[in-house]
């Protein structure tokens, strides 16, 4: 199947998206996978102490490609800690929330900015599910449900990180040991994060298991394509690929069904202010949309900021995607960048994952991983200008 982008973003993006999908696709036949052929030509590398956590020191990497832009990276929690992009007025500005310092990260209350989730993104329902007819009990963590894989998931542990050659690329490993969190299995888990020359950040994930697991691995970035010149993303313009999407109960675990998005808020088929409809959806948008999609590397979803021009393209191999509006953000969170205040719907995220609660839904595509298989999934992040 086809996808067509809005006519307005798709001769801008076209050229970006497809050498790095001809990139991505040459690059991902080995687990151990250094991305020559995506490499940032004049890219460089730089690191810099960022603090410690557990007795263990923490460095941010901060890549950049011949074009200006820049992505930081922290080896606790693999999470991103700067994107900095240019804006239709040549200024360059950071497009993501996050903090100057690892007390921010650490804080009690930090909204998993940047971070890389798992063992299981998203939601599993009273944290219970079963893997072979065994019941597993995962780490309950929000309003009684499991969410991001628990009290100490991905978001929170120190990985293992290296530059890997020619200097655009870094990886990032982690074994999660059986029964860590209430999840089976010794899981072998590698992260790489690479800027390309086309302004571009592909994340790519595998992992590896020796028991039967669930698992639903995501980056959780907040962005603001505004890069603060706005509080809120109301003025966002937002393009989801997907006709259905899976509405959810009142705490946000998904009831089973399957609805079209059709004639609702929920319809992003169309570019629409995500500010036109937020106030119909109670809460505001944190659910999952079943994208419209072929099997493999395909863009998804974009959104466009009129404001600085910023345009954020949306490439995965996950069968779906979840939209946060960050309905949770109260200006609370202390250490951030500039001091800024992260009001509500200060930021979005769009997780590329599979759908939340997944090992109890018989509907929805199986999570489930097992010895002798590797799980694969590949995301990229592309940044251009209108």
């Amino acid at each position: 199947m086809k996808i067509i982008y809005h006519k307005s973003l798709l001769l801008m993006t076209s050229v970006i998206i497809s050498s790095t999908l001809v990139a991505i696709a040459v690059s991902s036949c080995n687990f151990n996978n250094t991305n020559t052929n995506a490499m940032a030509s004049n890219a460089t590398v730089s690191t810099q102490p960022f603090g410690m956590v557990d007795g263990k020191a923490i460095t941010e990497y901060t890549l950049k490609n011949a074009a200006g832009m820049q992505v930081g990276i922290i080896n606790y929690g693999g999470a991103l800690t700067k994107i900095i992009t240019q804006a239709k007025d040549s200024s360059f500005g950071d497009v993501i929330t996050g903090f100057k310092s690892i007390n921010g990260f650490t804080q009690s209350g930090n909204p998993y900015f940047g971070a890389l989730i798992g063992r299981y993104a998203n939601r599993i329902a009273k944290g219970t599910y079963k893997v072979d007819g065994v019941e597993y009990h995962a780490a309950l963590n929000n309003n009684g449900q499991s969410l991001h894989g628990g009290l100490k998931g991905f978001d929170k542990v120190v990985w293992e990180a290296k530059v890997l050659p020619g200097d655009s690329s870094i990886q990032l490993n982690y074994v999660s040991k059986d029964g860590e969190e209430g999840y089976p299995g010794n899981l072998s888990v590698q992260v790489v994060y690479t800027l390309t020359a086309h302004n571009s950040i592909q994340i790519e994930y595998t992992a590896k298991t020796d028991k039967t697991t669930v698992i639903n691995l995501t980056n959780h970035a907040y962005f603001n394509l505004s890069a603060g010149k706005s509080a809120t993303i109301h003025d966002h313009v937002l393009q989801i690929l997907a006709s259905e999407y899976t509405p959810v109960n009142e705490v946000l675990i998904p009831t089973g069904e399957i609805l079209n998005v059709s004639g609702t808020p929920f319809d992003f088929n169309q570019p629409k202010r995500i500010g036109n409809d937020i106030d119909k959806v109670p809460g505001g948008y944190d659910h999952n949309w079943i994208l419209t999609k072929a099997t493999g590397l395909q863009e998804v979803a974009n959104v466009y900021d009129p404001l600085s021009g910023r345009v954020l393209l949306v490439a995965t191999t996950e069968p779906g995607l979840q939209f946060y509006s960050g309905n949770f953000l109260d200006g609370t969170l202390t250490d951030t960048k500039n001091d800024t205040k992260y009001i509500l719907h200060g930021a979005l995220t769009l997780e590329t994952q599979h759908y939340p609660d997944a090992p109890n839904q018989s509907r929805f595509p199986s999570t489930l991983l097992k010895p002798g298989e590797v799980y694969r999934q590949t995301t990229v992040y592309s940044f251009s200008i209108k």
